[in-house]
Parts: C-alpha cells; sequence; structure tokens
C-alpha cells in the first residue's frame, strides 16, 4: 500500500511539473505571437526558446529532478538504497564489476582507510589448487597474496579452496569474490600478519582446520618455518588498515576472526556468522598492554544460528559495535577482560530461551570491584526476549571517544541494514 500511495504521489508530481512546463511554454509563445504582429518578420521563423527536439528530454528531466530530491532519496522510491552505508556505496552499479575497485572508497569505521589492492593491477584466479605451499603455482590464490606489489584479486569461476597450510597475505591485496561462489574450506585458512592495507570481502569461509609445521612462503623472497596454526577463519596478528566485509563465516576449529598482538584499525562489518562457539577474540591477553591501541569497528553483522560466545570477547582497546542483529547466542554475546571500551550502539540483541542466558555481557574471570570502573555503554540498543546490557564506568561521552568511529542508526532498522549480511550472489551486469 506505502508503495502504490508513493507512486501515486510521484505520478502526480510529474504530471504538476508537465502542466507548469507547457503553461510556461505558451505564455511565451503569446508574448512571441504579440512580437511578431507588431514586426513584419515570418513566423515561421520564431522559435520558442524553451522547445526541445526530443519530447521524451522533458519527462526525462521531471524524473531526473525527483530522482535528486533529498527527501525522496530518504524514502528509498527511486533508490536501491537500504540505509547501509556500504553498500549503497555501490551494490546500486549494476556495471560494478567494471568498476571493483570503487569498493575500496566505500569503507566505514576504525579501518576505512584501508584500500587494499586499490592501486594495482588485477589478478584472476584460475587455478583452486594449493599442491606446493612454497613454490605455488601462478594462477592460484597463494600466489596472488604473495607477491610484493598491490593485486585486485578476483576469481575466474565458482570454485572450492582447500588450503594445506596457512594463506600467508602479503601488504596492499584485496581478495575480492563478488561474482564466483569462493570458498575457502576444509584445510587451512586465511593469516593476516605484520602487513597494512589489506580488504577480505565476498568469500564463504569455514571448516577450517588446524595446520603447521611446515614451510610456507610468505613473498616472493621468502619462505619460512611455520609452527601450528589453530584453524582461525581469519587471523589477524600485529596488522593494521584492516576490513573484513560480507563474508560467510561458521564451524572453524577456534574463532572465526580473532585479532591480536597490536592490530589495529580494523573493520568487521557485512559478514554472517553461524554455527560456532568462540566466535571473535580481539587481544592477545590480558597482560599484552600493546593491545591497549586496539581499534574495532563491528558493523552490521548478522550474528545468527548456531552461535554459543564471544561476539566479540575483548581485552584491551576500544570496540565500537555498532547496528549488528544477534539473533542467536547460548552463552553471552559480548564479553571483555583486562579494562576494554566498549561502545554499544543501534544493535538489535535477541535473548535465548534460556532464563540464564538473557544477559548480553560477560566479565570474564574479573570481580565486579574491578570491572565496575570499566567504560561499557549500551545506547539506542533494541533488547527482545528478555536481553539485557550490564553497563558499567562514569558513562561520561568523553570516555567513549576512541571508541566511537561512525554514527549509529536506529535500531529499529537493522533488520533491513543487515539483511543482506554474508557473501553476496553477485551477477555480472545488474545490481548485487
Amino acid at each position: 500500500m506505502a508503495v502504490s500511495v508513493t507512486l501515486r504521489t510521484s505520478t502526480s508530481l510529474l504530471l504538476l511539473l508537465l502542466l507548469i512546463f507547457f503553461l510556461h511554454s505558451s505564455f511565451a509563445e503569446d508574448e512571441r505571437l504579440q512580437s511578431f504582429n507588431s514586426s513584419s518578420m515570418p513566423y515561421r521563423y520564431i522559435k520558442n526558446e524553451h522547445a526541445v527536439d526530443n519530447p521524451e528530454e522533458i519527462a526525462s528531466m521531471v524524473d531526473s529532478s525527483i530522482r535528486n530530491s533529498t527527501e525522496r532519496r530518504n524514502l528509498g522510491f527511486f533508490s536501491c538504497g537500504t540505509g547501509n552505508p556500504i553498500d549503497d556505496c555501490w551494490r546500486c552499479d549494476p556495471r560494478w564489476q567494471l568498476r571493483r575497485k570503487h569498493l575500496a572508497n566505500c569503507g566505514i569505521g576504525f579501518g576505512r582507510n584501508a584500500v587494499g589492492g586499490r592501486d594495482g593491477r588485477y589478478y584472476v584466479v584460475s587455478d583452486p589448487g594449493d599442491d606446493d605451499p612454497i613454490n605455488p603455482r601462478p594462477g592460484t590464490l597463494r600466489h596472488a597474496v604473495i607477491q610484493d606489489r598491490p593485486l585486485w584479486i578476483v576469481f575466474k569461476r565458482d570454485m572450492v579452496i582447500t588450503l594445506k597450510q596457512e594463506l600467508i597475505m602479503n601488504s596492499f591485496k584485496t581478495i575480492d569474490g563478488r561474482g564466483a561462489n569462493v570458498h575457502i574450506a576444509y584445510g587451512a585458512c586465511i593469516t593476516i600478519q605484520y602487513i597494512t592495507n589489506v580488504i577480505i570481502h565476498g568469500l564463504h569461509i569455514h571448516d577450517c582446520k588446524p595446520t603447521g609445521n611446515a614451510m610456507v612462503r610468505s613473498s616472493p623472497s621468502h619462505y619460512g618455518w611455520r609452527t601450528m596454526a589453530d584453524g582461525d577463519g581469519i587471523s589477524i596478528f600485529g596488522s593494521s588498515h584492516i576490513w573484513i566485509d560480507h563474508n560467510s563465516l561458521s564451524s572453524c576449529a577456534d574463532g572465526l576472526i580473532d585479532a591480536v598482538m597490536g592490530s589495529t584499525a580494523i573493520t568487521i562489518s557485512n559478514n554472517y556468522f553461524t554455527h560456532h562457539n568462540e566466535v571473535m577474540l580481539l587481544g592477545h591477553s590480558d597482560s599484552y598492554v600493546r593491545d591497549k591501541q586496539m581499534q574495532v569497528t563491528i558493523a552490521y553483522n548478522h550474528f545468527g544460528e548456531g552461535l554459543i560466545q564471544r561476539m566479540p570477547r575483548c581485552r584491551h582497546g576500544y570496540f565500537h559495535v555498532v547496528n549488528n542483529d544477534y539473533t542467536h547466542w547460548v552463552m553471552y554475546a559480548i564479553g571483555g577482560s583486562a579494562d576494554p571500551t566498549i561502545n554499544s550502539q543501534g544493535n538489535r540483541y535477541l535473548a535465548p530461551a534460556n532464563p540464564f542466558a538473557k544477559e548480553v555481557t560477560k566479565r570474564v574471570d574479573t570481580h565486579n570491584g574491578v570491572w565496575k570502573h570499566w567504560n561499557w555503554r549500551s545506547e539506542g540498543d533494541l533488547m527482545l526476549n528478555g536481553a539485557y546490557f550490564t553497563p558499567s564506568g562514569a558513562g561520561a561521552a568523553a570516555s567513549y571517544a576512541r571508541a566511537s568511529s561512525l554514527g549509529a542508526k536506529s535500531s529499529s532498522l537493522v533488520g533491513s541494514i543487515t539483511s543482506n549480511a554474508g557473501a553476496l550472489a553477485c551477477r555480472r551486469g545488474y545490481r548485487c
């Protein structure tokens, strides 16, 4: 009904503007006729200055005026806009595949300056194999990510990549799965270690296994011994300017995403997390004080079925948890220790049926005489089915300056903002 009313309003506006145009043209024509009567110039040489060769141009101009109206854009009738600022930056473009690198300009939050491989060439992965982690074949994902120059990495076709050892990435890389159904699964997964400027977008990452005690190449000029990896989906270690967007993650041996050892300037957005115990760890240990610089934005994600805890679990640092949809947990949603600052804004928390698991928050192994001074706040969150957030700290806005990275939208919009979380089924030649 709302669409019908809006359509009728838009049609009426179009007819009104056309009527005004033709009335104006008629008055202008009367003035020219009067001028003609007092002169000897033949009428056939007098041309209405408002006339156009193509009448369709009139309707096009009126339609453009309506489309460019700020009010109409906000209503979303003439736009594919969802209110998700990342998606609205690029997904409306039916030729997105010809302008893939525009994605690098759409980042938000603490990781918004991650350019990935924007300034490099495209690299097309055509081979899903990973036979030799020391000497990877050209055309494989491992060969692409170890290069020492910026690259925007895309995929020739659908593929399942089962990695023998950790995928050790190099700086200034984008892995862009749009337009293909790409799974990294059933083996090792992704390690981002002591590098910068990485974008990971549009992948299915699941069933990651512990691997290691093997030689693995990390650049064209270096390979070295790797001890056992935990089996994280994405492990971020001592790295910065990282953006993880629109991935589907589930069922890994350890965490789905872990960020430790002084990592910072990270955005984790638009991902779909399912079927996992310890979802996300942010911080190496309570004693590792270098993590006090950590700033992470967690925005527009869907924490879905089969999740138990750590969405995220924070230690030192500053964490902006904004406009996420929490539809399942067993133990708790957000936990922490070692005095993290947690700024929860505009999220939707749906508590489980268990009457003893309604609390969103958990202070891990810490006496309340200690954690009552930590700065944890809930602002504009929607609490459903008995969910509740236990705040702490002084609550002064200044305390959250370093844990604020973007403007939160109303929690009532979370459903639409996160409705397309996870890897997207993009098709070339169509809006994604």
